[in-house]
């Protein structure tokens, strides 16, 4: 479901990794190593976010570089930084998710919200969120279009501990049938989720 192939990203002349291949099978992954290992810099490339100095993603069959569209509309992605938008509201985030992915809006993600306590703040903008609220309403948004792969940066940062419950269990469900690949510096998390702990630099 998710593969990379051959992937090198440096700044400068410092490489950040080179060479990565590896294909992930349905399940949940943790990147737990130390920070400056290259974690972020990985999922953005799979996420189409930042672009590889050599090599390819492939998400459910579709090459990033030869059918970008394609290949992200198989994919969901909570970055780091949720706040790329801040005038815009947590629901017309989720509309706009559902529209780009031509699906509803429908009750089996907004029931997710409200488990993750997101029914008070939907309407408000992000710029008025607190971090783990921003970062509750990206998780959301990551169940619309039931993507393939699921990439999230920190997706604990910041979550209350009823929420951070509740993505466990979602990550869980997810991995039945879909790649869930994350980074964390959260042991529970990892542990809660079952997920396989890897380092970047043994994808190869």
């Amino acid at each position: 479901m998710l593969r990379i192939d051959n992937l090198t990203k440096r700044y400068g002349d410092h490489f950040i990794f080179q060479g990565l291949t590896h294909t992930f099978p349905p399940g949940c992954v943790a990147l737990c190593e130390e920070d400056s290992t290259g974690k972020s810099s990985l999922l953005a490339i799979i996420a189409g976010v930042i672009v590889p100095d050599a090599g390819d993603v492939w998400i459910d069959g579709y090459s990033l570089t030869l059918a970008p569209q394609q290949a992200r509309s198989r994919l969901a992605y909570v970055p780091d930084n949720c706040l790329e938008l801040p005038s815009q509201t947590g629901r017309g985030l989720l509309e706009q998710v559902a529209w780009e992915k031509k699906v509803k809006l429908d009750d089996a993600v907004l029931d997710l919200a409200y488990r993750l306590g997101l029914e008070p703040h939907l309407d408000k903008r992000f710029e008025q969120m607190s971090t783990g609220t921003r970062r509750k309403v990206f998780l959301t948004a990551a169940a619309l279009g039931e993507p393939a792969v699921v990439i999230a940066d920190g997706p604990s940062n910041g979550l209350d501990a009823q929420a951070r419950a509740v993505l466990a269990e979602q990550f869980i469900v997810w991995s039945q049938d879909r790649v869930v690949l994350f980074a964390s510096h959260d042991p529970e998390l990892v542990r809660a989720c079952g997920a396989r702990a890897v380092n970047v630099a043994t994808l190869r």
